[in-house]
């Protein structure tokens, strides 16, 4: 009996077209394959690995395989700009204590507090978050002047040697620095703030006496002392 051609074709395709498969999946992305963009001295590059001295930077991530965006990374933040959010996120615990405190004090000073020491009480409070705040950033000073201090004595050894200071050396030493302004520049505002919160205290409870009856004539209260 004599084949069918249209039969034997088709069986033909059919059988390259399964032969085809395999190689054609082996040419798809991988659904979970990443490409990453991110700009370099002012260029533009995109690859589908990350290398190690980009980690750091702004990039965007896509899809290898529908090339849809799927993230934007923001660049590693600097030790000045962690300073500055520890400082901001500081500052924000200390108001928002602050505004509570005031609004307390002011809707019912005299009914709520029935004697200097409760009202202390409430100012303790604020000042416990403020004096801790004080004492890291004397802690990080210290720490930060030693460690710097370390690094420059060994460098300061390599060039008395006739030795060059490696660069890598060199930028942690910079880095350090970096570390070591920031931080004093944490210390000074927690200062600040402490001392504002001691005039604050101070005219407190001056009006407290007032509203009470018992200011006692020609004498000021003390600052409070962490």
């Amino acid at each position: 009996m004599a084949a069918n051609p249209s039969r034997t074709g088709a069986m033909a395709l059919l059988a390259l077209a399964l032969l085809a498969t395999p190689a054609l999946a082996q040419n798809k992305p991988d659904p979970g394959k990443k490409l990453y963009c991110w700009d370099e001295g002012g260029r533009r590059i995109c690859s589908d690995t990350l290398p190690s001295e980009a980690v750091n930077n702004a990039r965007e991530e896509f899809n290898a395989r529908s090339g849809m965006r799927s993230a934007e990374v923001q660049r590693a933040l600097t030790a000045e700009e962690r300073a500055d959010q520890a400082l901001a996120a500081a500052q924000a615990q200390v108001e928002a204590a602050a505004a509570e405190t005031r609004q307390r004090t002011e809707q019912a000073m005299l009914a709520t507090y029935g004697s200097e020491d409760a009202l202390r009480r409430v100012f303790n409070e604020r000042a416990a978050i403020v004096d801790n705040n004080i004492k890291t950033a004397n802690y990080n000073v210290a720490s930060l002047r030693e460690a710097l201090a370390t690094r420059l004595s060994s460098a300061g050894d390599r060039e008395l040697a006739g030795q060059k200071v490696a660069d890598k050396q060199a930028e942690d030493i910079r880095q350090r620095h970096n570390e070591l302004l920031a931080q004093l520049r944490l210390q000074a505002a927690f200062e600040q703030q402490r001392t504002a919160l001691d005039v604050e205290i101070a005219e407190t409870l001056a009006r407290y006496r007032e509203l009470k009856g018992t200011a006692p004539a020609g004498k000021e209260d003390p600052p409070t002392q962490g």
